[in-house]
């Protein structure tokens, strides 16, 4: 299923979906190691994931949480939110995650974790494989 979508950081990353429905703090909800410690997704690891989630939330120092995980080899490999907020989307951009918001309605309410996940934030679209 093929979805557009509005491009923020650019690239192209194919993974399995960790999804969640509640907004995320990258400082707060995220472990240095990568690791949910609350929430929907507690005991969760990001690495290597397509990270769903609605918006971000929280202190400006997320943004450098996204840029520690990429330098240790523990960020996902892209991001999806409904709507990105500056937080998420400068983390994104200084750690070269591929980025993506405003997709298709009906994308939310379809994913779940586990579905296998093609982004293209170059061409803006996104697809449940």
């Amino acid at each position: 299923m093929k979805f557009s979508c509005r491009t923020i950081s650019e690239g192209i990353a194919e993974g399995i979906a960790l999804v969640s429905k509640s907004p995320v703090s990258l400082l707060g909800d995220i472990d240095e190691n990568g690791i949910f410690t609350v929430g929907d997704l507690k005991g969760e690891s990001v690495a290597e994931k397509i990270l769903v989630f609605p918006y971000g939330r929280g202190s400006t120092v997320g943004s450098y949480t996204l840029l520690r995980l990429k330098r240790r080899g523990l960020a996902p490999y892209a991001i999806i939110n409904k709507e990105s907020e500056p937080i998420i989307a400068i983390g994104a951009i200084i750690a070269e995650i591929p980025l993506v918001d405003l997709v298709d309605n009906d994308f939310f309410s379809i994913v779940k974790s586990g579905d296998k996940i093609f982004v293209n934030a170059i061409d803006g679209y996104l697809e449940i494989r």
